[in-house]
This record gives C-alpha cells, sequence and structure tokens, in this order.
C-alpha cells in the first residue's frame, strides 16, 4: 500500500466526513489547492467543526461532476 493509499478512509456512504488531506487525496489535488479553492469560493461544500474542516463524501463527487467539459472553452451541460 503506498502512502496515498492510507491517507483515504474507507467511504461507508455518502455522509461520511473527509479531513481535508483526506479530500484532497480523494480528489488527486494538492491540500494547498483545495484550500484556495475553498477560500475563494469555487471548491466543493463544506462544514466546519470549530476550526476544522469537513467534507462529505457526497459534495466532493457532487463538486467534482460539476467541472466536467467538452473542450477548452465549453462546459457539460447536465441533464437531469
Amino acid at each position: 500500500m503506498n502512502k496515498q493509499d492510507k491517507t483515504l478512509p474507507m467511504a461507508a456512504n455518502d455522509n461520511d466526513l473527509f479531513n481535508v488531506v483526506e479530500a484532497a487525496a480523494f480528489l488527486r489535488l494538492k491540500r494547498s489547492t483545495l484550500d484556495h479553492y475553498r477560500c475563494e469560493g469555487r471548491g466543493p461544500i463544506y462544514r466546519k467543526h470549530g476550526t476544522r474542516v469537513f467534507y462529505t463524501r457526497a459534495s466532493l463527487l457532487a463538486w467534482s461532476e460539476a467541472q466536467m467539459f467538452s473542450s477548452t472553452s465549453s462546459r457539460v451541460q447536465r441533464t437531469k
């Protein structure tokens, strides 16, 4: 098992909480990138418990799915 695998929890359901390091690994981003997105308000929805930040698996997946593009200039329109 490599180092990255050890930081990913086994998510049993969409409401399991990921800390910032785990969420960044799940999205395959650097922690600093996820922190930057959060400060700019363009990252996944998160929760705060005191000063600690957590993400749900569902919010990470929803944010990732919203980042789909068909070319460098056009975002994929999701149909429901």
